[in-house]
């Protein structure tokens, strides 16, 4: 395999009173025409750290005002060689409380709160859909990780975190 570059990204799920997830269905590559959660990538550059890249991102894309104590890690994905292109190491947020939005629509795309019924009728990435939602909604509110191999061509992965048996 060529070398690829590592990239370092964080998702942000948000809820609202109903439960729902915020997703935004995306005007921008990557993932242009498909539904995932908020984020964006750390920036590296300045040493930034993946909590503070979270905060970042809510306030930048939809005008929250948050603290540490208002999120909590529930998941770590990393995958080698997606799309053939990138590794990437993602770090999966969840807001603790429910919060309420603001902005709907910004330059990367439209907003909108979705059931978890919904979200299986909703055009998302393969790895969201087969496999990084479904551990999500299994793990909330604790954590776990996943690796997931691109390499092949199919989405090869296992769970890392918690081990069979473990926690």
């Amino acid at each position: 395999m060529p070398t690829l570059p590592y990239k370092i990204a964080v998702l942000c799920y948000l809820f609202d009173e109903q439960d729902r997830l915020l997703l935004l269905h995306r005007s921008n590559q990557p993932n242009r025409g498909l539904h995932s959660p908020i984020g964006g990538k750390l920036d590296m550059a300045q040493g930034e750290s993946p909590a503070d890249c979270a905060l970042r991102e809510m306030r930048e894309e939809v005008l929250l005002e948050l603290e540490y104590s208002d999120i909590h890690l529930t998941g770590l994905v990393s995958e080698t060689a997606f799309e053939g292109q990138t590794h990437w190491l993602i770090f999966l947020y969840e807001v603790t409380r429910p919060v309420t939005i603001e902005r709907m629509s910004f330059d990367e795309g439209e907003l909108g709160w979705h059931t978890w019924d919904e979200i299986s009728g909703l055009a998302i990435p393969d790895t969201d859909r087969e496999i990084i939602f479904p551990l999500f909604h299994q793990y909330r509110g604790r954590f776990f990780h996943v690796h997931i191999d691109c390499t092949s061509g199919a989405l090869d992965w296992r769970v890392e975190y918690p081990v069979a048996g473990g926690v």
